[in-house]
């Protein structure tokens, strides 16, 4: 007796460095060997990124079993986001700015449905990971931005251009006469940006990766390094808390593995940050997904889109 025949969302992350894409299925599952990457970065173009997610999704594709089905396409990416338009104009890569996916619907066959990257991670975090349950959440990814989702009285918040809970952006220092982004989170919290201001310091280090080897060795510059990244953090999610009465604050994303203690560093700093005590009472958690959240949350789109 053959197996019964699947039916999967192909999933589709658009980052800073890469497009990922893959096979999800309903209950959150990505098959693994699916998963395909396409390299972006800064100078990519809009054509350029139109292409580069029409060739990751072929890659997925191809490990469709004869009779396997897609129920649709979602796709999350880094901000902002145009849902009217369903577009893309991502801060890291600025030519590609109106970059579109008839090219990815063509490829899949199937509709796409587009959500900020931070909101595909909430939804992920709130169906299968360590927001499951709560009323109100906040997802942060803490990588090569910052980004973020929400989850409002256990519904994702998109907001009528579908950035809410962007929170990567919001000013937490004074912008002075710096660059429009100085004092936010992302420029502040951010790997890269972490190592710039280590390095403006006098640190010697190149990478995140040299970042998180020297703060384990107690080189006391790095460890201030993961420390001011952490605060920034947790200074964003005493401002969300306050407005939203979070129940949890979930973060993901390759920087917040930089220290064994950058959780319990974050949560400390929502405790000394919050004004009021009902925010100082969001639990603050390590994503539950293995890295695997954007594409998760895409799937998610696709699912809840097909109905």
């Amino acid at each position: 007796m053959s197996e019964a025949a699947a039916r999967y969302a192909l999933a589709v992350d658009i980052g800073g460095t890469k497009v990922e894409a893959a096979l999800v299925s309903g209950s959150g599952e990505v098959v693994q060997a699916s998963r395909s990457r396409v390299p972006t970065g800064r100078a990519i173009t809009r054509g350029g990124l139109e292409q580069a997610a029409a060739d990751a999704a072929s890659q997925a594709l191809a490990h469709l079993a004869p009779g396997d089905s897609v129920v649709g396409v979602g796709v999350g990416s880094a901000g902002p986001v145009d849902l009217p338009s369903s577009t893309v104009a991502p801060l890291n890569m600025p030519d590609a700015a109106g970059a579109g996916f008839a090219l990815l619907e063509q490829a899949a066959s199937a509709p796409v449905t587009l959500a900020l990257d931070g909101t595909c991670i909430a939804l992920a975090e709130h169906r299968f990971g360590a927001a499951r349950g709560a009323r109100n959440a906040l997802a942060l990814v803490v990588s090569t931005g910052v980004g973020g989702g929400l989850i409002v009285d256990g519904r994702p918040a998109r907001g009528k251009s579908g950035n809410a809970g962007h929170v990567g952006q919001l000013r937490i220092e004074p912008r002075g006469d710096g660059d429009i982004d100085a004092g936010t989170v992302e420029q502040i919290a951010s790997g890269p940006h972490i190592v710039r201001w280590a390095q403006a310091k006098g640190w010697r280090g190149e990478t995140g990766e040299d970042l998180a080897r020297d703060a384990a060795a107690g080189l006391l510059l790095a460890v201030a390094a993961v420390e001011r990244s952490a605060f920034a953090v947790g200074t964003a999610i005493a401002n969300v808390s306050t407005l939203l009465d979070l129940d949890v604050a979930v973060i993901a994303g390759g920087f917040s593995g930089v220290s064994p203690d950058y959780i319990p560093l974050v949560a400390a700093a929502v405790r000394e940050q919050a004004m009021l005590p009902y925010a100082r009472t969001v639990e603050v958690r390590a994503s539950g997904l293995d890295g695997a959240g954007p594409l998760i949350g895409a799937a998610v789109l696709a699912f809840d889109a097909a109905g």
